[in-house]
């Protein structure tokens, strides 16, 4: 096995710089006061939580703002950060307003990604996206449009992109190691079959229902939807644009991939009928032109077998990366030596598994790049091609066909 890296190595490679190695003990103590970085957070569920954890580790950063559409969401990340009753806010337009606020982290559900994201540029903030990027095909130029009339950092937020792992197997790839690849294995399974998700307890004078439904089609009240509205197709698009797009997002980045030229799905209810819109079991190929590569992509809530991995398949060696590791695997003797280099202390494929912290490094490179103003390392064009072929892919399943790029 191949010594790892020092951390500090590492992280300078992968472009964080002094903001992320003070982060993690290595650099500086703390930022000049002056330097403080001012946040506003738009959407504080689950997923805001969970990357909130992270902004403690970075120096001279702040939540000075909270934005929800539900009042308990709202109120915990209100008291969580200390931030003034008169800051929290169900209208993000009031939020971006803010003179004081530097940039937003936008965790909201999908369907309202694009329409926070520009009017967040149009307000000279720095953005941070949660993926998937695009809930509509018709909003990939509109966000191109806005940013590049934009002097903005746009940060997607596919973490992956700031883990170490991604950058050796680049630095890999572009050294010919694997040859040409043409066949991608991506996988994202889990066994949390749909009918023990959780029934929502939230109350209709809690939310300000009219705002979650933003631009999707006027219907009741569902707090049940509200909730699981990532398998809904009015707010999300499933296990693609949920899952697919974290793998996806590194391969385009890897082998400097564009749109795919055709997309075809087959997916089933067996478990989510009445349950989910959206499949719990998705099988995609996705097929590329220029360089020629097919992808292809499994999805279940049923059953965990090859759990998160994608496996980059090339001439000379095979490619394997999850969230704790990389794999090289000679197709040959001549074609070199097995590699390896474990990061984590994860199980192979675990699911959540961030081991070094994906989020963490991910967020001190978009603060990092506030600072300096070079680009992100997951800018919006790429987060566009991922979303879109979700999307085509989405529309091979609900359509039976197989659906091209035009």
């Amino acid at each position: 096995m191949n010594t790892p890296s020092t951390r500090r190595e590492m992280l300078e490679r992968i472009g964080v710089g002094a903001a992320g190695l003070a982060a993690l003990g290595l650099g500086r103590a703390a930022c000049a006061a002056n330097d403080t970085i001012q946040i506003g957070v738009i959407g504080c569920g689950g997923r805001a939580r969970h990357l909130l954890g992270a902004l403690p580790a970075l120096p001279g950063v702040r939540v000075v703002a909270v934005c929800d559409v539900y009042a308990p969401h709202r109120e915990s990340a209100r008291k969580t950060y200390g931030v003034a009753p008169a800051r929290a806010f169900v209208d993000h337009r009031e939020l971006l307003a803010l003179r004081d606020v530097d940039g937003v982290l936008v965790a909201t559900p999908d369907h309202w990604h694009v329409p926070i994201a520009i009017d967040a540029v149009k307000a000279d903030k720095d953005v941070y996206v949660e993926k998937p990027l695009l809930h509509k095909l018709a909003e990939g130029p509109a966000i191109l449009e806005a940013t590049a009339a934009s002097d903005r950092i746009v940060q997607v937020g596919t973490q992956q992109r700031s883990m170490p792992q991604f950058f050796k197997a680049k630095e890999m790839i572009r050294a010919g190691r694997l040859g040409p690849v043409r066949k991608v294995h991506m996988s994202w399974n889990r066994n949390a079959p749909p009918s023990k998700q959780r029934r929502s307890g939230a109350k209709p004078e809690d939310v300000d229902w009219k705002r979650f439904l933003g631009n999707a089609p006027d219907q009741p009240f569902d707090g049940y939807r509200m909730q699981n509205w990532r398998f809904m197709w009015d707010f999300g698009n499933g296990i693609l644009s949920d899952l697919m797009v974290h793998w996806l997002d590194a391969v385009i980045w890897l082998l400097a991939l564009d749109r795919p030229a055709e997309a075809m799905s087959i997916g089933n209810h067996f478990a989510a009928e009445g349950v989910w819109e959206t499949p719990d079991t998705i099988q995609t190929l996705l097929r590329y032109d220029a360089p020629a590569v097919q992808c292809y992509f499994e999805g279940t809530f049923l059953n965990r077998h090859n759990r998160a991995m994608c496996t980059l398949m090339g001439e000379q060696a095979t490619l394997y990366l999850d969230r704790g590791r990389y794999e090289l695997h000679p197709e040959r003797p001549q074609a070199g030596a097995y590699e390896e280099e474990i990061l984590g202390r994860g199980e192979r494929g675990a699911d959540f598994y961030d081991n070094p912290p994906g989020e963490l490094l991910h967020l001190a490179n978009w603060v990092e790049c506030m600072r300096t103003r070079k680009p992100p390392n997951a800018p919006v064009a790429d987060g566009v091609k991922a979303a879109t072929a979700a999307i085509l892919g989405n529309i091979a399943y609900r359509e039976r066909r197989v659906v091209a790029r035009e």
